[in-house]
């Protein structure tokens, strides 16, 4: 029960007056006075009394004993110790970031649950659990029973004791997950009237993960007021100023992260807000960042998804105090310019070179817009990939992961940053979601921004997506890589045709609609019609052209209920759509055809070439995560 860092060392004389072992859960008898006890009758007297010199941390067992210790009762009432003199503080942890849930937390420092019965070095003599020191009342030799009879109480003292301290231990632990629970804000993951169909499952029955991360420019506490400024802004509605989705492969083997420009003209979709039953209706004339203001995040999921017809699971949004202390929590970020480069709008100052940016400097890199390449919204996604990038290399190291203390601050800081969906509140989901990620090896990882042209309404102000962009869109749909290494093989999934078999073709009736409008290109005409005569060509000589509007990227085949799905893979395989293309819909009564804007010409659905995917990341400016050479070129309007 000694310690060497006590002070004294591990044989120091006994003390009476002097504190034992801090707040210690084991207290109660340690450093507390001794009191002599009349010597056994049948024991001979030493000719020399034991003095009573001092001691550190409570009685010693190991001592010469004559008479005995007392029983538990005769020890005085333990005092806390003066910290710098037992040498330990009694907050358990020190002044350390343990301090909140630790310590005084429920099963440390001055639980009650450490109060009870004594160790098996206390016992009721102290000895080990024997009462006597080996002998009786009368002073003859104990019976083996009675010695078994005081291994078995030590044994008991020992079972119980550590009982205690595990349920203790398992009770802080609790409350600091309950503690790290509640500082993760939640919202609805989709406000629209109708969402993308879900990805499909491979043969392995994995899916793929599709997660969008937000960056918000929320001014509403004093925090963000102090790092964004415009104080006026208060009271605004946030802004999604930086949005970007990961696409994770069903196999876990890739990732790619698309930024799309927050100056985007898209199409938003009506949105409820959940909070005030608000209804915003359907716009087309504002940019990405405003779909925010929307209801919430869940607007901003349902634009994404009426732009890329790709379902996704889940999204995270963080604001501006929240870069900020996670970039601290990792310990800073790798950075490179290629001039020096000041944007007083962001307050940026940097030299030409390598530096490490953490704190607000780290949120001034990622606000920079005007100090970067062309100072447009560009440029700004460009940075955020490269900080991503060497974050994702930092974290991957395990650098920062290794020390408790950080790994605990990085908690902290990460959950207090969030906003995340219902479905992702938890501490557990979100580790589940990190291991997830975590697998795909960062040389497979790419960083992306949608391919973009002036928008044709704003082009001085504005954006759209081109065809390429609407490409990349169904690479990611499908679950193509993008950085043009070959997927492995999967087995044909056999099920859907083994249990149930299509109709022949003339009995199937199939609407057709023509989706291939977009923000940046007007719908192609006839191709309802065209796409209609090519299906009775076919056999299916009930399909009918629909002239309903509609604007969709990728081109699918829908099916209202499960004794349609044969007949929808049917259609999707005589047009050599891919089975992804196959989805279930509340919103049809039969199956329908909508063709995209990923198929504006021909009657047979082109396929992805090598050739394409190259052209879809040149257009995209793609940078693969495992490259450390990046460095950003700055606007030389703004170097000094």
């Amino acid at each position: 029960m000694r310690h060497g860092s006590v002070p004294g060392g591990l044989n120091a004389p006994y003390d009476p007056h002097e504190p034992g072992w801090g707040d210690s859960p084991y207290r109660e008898g340690h450093g507390q006075p001794y009191i002599p006890q009349q010597p056994n009758p049948h024991q001979p007297v030493p000719q020399q009394p034991i003095p009573q010199q001092p001691q550190r941390g409570g009685y010693r067992p190991e001592e010469p004993r004559h008479g005995g210790y007392p029983p538990q009762e005769a020890y005085a009432p333990y005092e806390a110790p003066n910290r710098d003199a037992a040498g330990y503080d009694t907050g358990g942890y020190g002044d350390d970031r343990y301090e909140t849930g630790y310590g005084n937390e429920a099963g440390y420092g001055d639980d009650d649950a450490y109060d009870g019965p004594p160790t098996a070095t206390q016992g009721d003599g102290a000895d080990g659990g024997s009462d006597d020191d080996g002998y009786d009342d009368s002073g003859r030799r104990g019976s083996s029973r009675r010695r078994k009879k005081s291994k078995r109480r030590a044994l008991r003292w020992v079972a119980i004791v550590t009982s205690v301290a595990i349920l203790g231990t398992a009770g802080a632990a609790y409350a600091y997950y309950q503690h790290l629970n509640a500082n993760i804000k939640k919202d609805a993951l989709n406000l629209g009237d109708s969402q993308a169909a879900k990805s499909k499952a491979n043969a392995a029955g994995q899916t793929p993960l599709n997660i969008l991360l937000l960056g918000s420019d929320s001014r509403a506490s004093k925090a963000n007021q102090k790092l964004g400024g415009a104080r006026a802004d208060a009271d605004r509605k946030p802004l999604a100023d930086v949005q970007m989705l990961l696409h994770v492969s069903a196999d876990r083997s890739n990732m790619t992260v698309v930024s799309i420009p927050r100056d985007t003209r898209v199409t938003i979709p009506k949105c409820t807000d959940p909070d005030d039953g608000r209804v915003y209706p359907e716009t087309t004339t504002e940019t990405i960042n405003t779909s925010l203001q929307h209801g919430g995040p869940g607007c901003t999921v349902a634009t994404w998804e009426k732009l890329t017809d790709i379902s996704i699971d889940h999204f995270m949004m963080i604001d501006f105090a929240g870069v900020v202390s996670m970039a601290d929590a990792v310990g800073g970020v790798p950075v490179c310019v290629k001039g020096n480069v000041w944007d007083r709008k962001s307050g940026l100052k940097l030299t030409k070179g390598d530096h490490t940016i953490k704190g607000q400097q780290a949120l001034q890199w990622l606000r920079t817009r005007h100090g970067f390449e062309d100072g447009s919204d560009i440029g700004r996604t460009h940075a955020q990939h490269m900080y991503m990038n060497a974050m994702v290399r930092q974290l991957k190291s395990g650098a920062k992961l290794n020390d408790p203390g950080k790994l605990t601050g990085l908690a902290e800081a990460a959950t207090k940053a969030l906003t995340v969906d219902d479905d992702l509140g938890t501490v557990k989901k979100l580790y589940d979601l990190g291991n997830d990620l975590k697998g795909v090896p960062t040389d497979r990882i790419t960083m992306t921004t949608m391919p973009w042209g002036a928008d044709p309404q704003n082009p001085a102000a504005h954006v759209v997506p081109i065809p390429a962009a609407t490409k990349l869109f169904t690479l990611l749909r499908n679950d193509q890589p993008v950085d043009g290494k070959a997927a492995k093989k999967k087995k044909t999934d056999k099920s859907a045709a083994s249990t149930a078999k299509a109709a022949p073709a003339a009995e199937i009736p199939v609407t057709v609609q023509n989706g291939t409008g977009s923000a940046s290109q007007a719908a192609v005409p006839g191709r309802a019609s065209s796409l209609t005569e090519k299906l009775k060509a076919l056999g299916y000589t009930q399909a009918e052209a629909d002239s309903t509007p509609q604007s969709q990227s990728g081109t699918t085949v829908t099916y209202a209920s499960d004794d349609d799905k044969a007949n929808a893979l049917a259609v999707a395989k005589s047009l050599k759509l891919p089975a992804g293309a196959v989805k279930k819909s509340s919103s049809v009564s039969q199956i329908t055809l909508v063709i995209g804007a990923d198929w504006r010409t021909g009657t047979t659905y082109p396929a992805a070439s090598s050739a394409d995917t190259k052209q879809v990341l040149a257009d995209a400016s793609a940078l693969n995560a495992s490259d450390e050479s990046a460095c950003m070129k700055v606007n030389s309007f703004y170097s000094w």
